[in-house]
């Protein structure tokens, strides 16, 4: 487990890795038109031993003293903008991992695995409606 750790006069305060992971997998999936993290196959298998309570599912972060690298793994709702949902999500991403740790985001890459459908009935309804 790598942390980011930093110096104050009074003493340290460490940052694992996890806790940066679980801030950019909170940040990313409230950005409109995201559907899911995704893991990839062994991400997958990996949320499923853990009954789904992987907060930082498809999600992998670089932490140095003072800055992080993130790598953001997800799929998004079909008809969405996915240039424009991949930049809100870099945006969200970075404001909250800076505000929250004081890190500098040197790079956020966005990997788009997937497109997300609609459940039948919830589209008959919407042409009902």
């Amino acid at each position: 487990m790598d942390n980011a750790m930093l110096n104050n006069s009074i003493g340290s305060v460490r940052i694992a890795d996890e806790v940066v992971e679980v801030i950019a997998g909170m940040a990313a999936s409230e950005v409109k038109g995201v559907a899911e993290m995704s893991g990839g196959f062994v991400g997958d298998i990996a949320n499923m031993l853990t009954r789904g309570k992987n907060a930082s599912k498809g999600i992998k972060v670089e932490v140095g003293e003072k800055e992080a690298s993130v790598d953001l793994f997800l799929a998004v709702e079909y008809g969405v903008s996915i240039p424009e949902v991949a930049q809100k999500v870099q945006e969200a991403v970075k404001e909250a991992i800076e505000g929250m740790t004081g890190l500098k985001v040197l790079e956020i890459n966005v990997h788009i695995q997937g497109i997300a459908f609609k459940q039948v009935t919830e589209i008959k309804e919407l042409k009902e409606g």
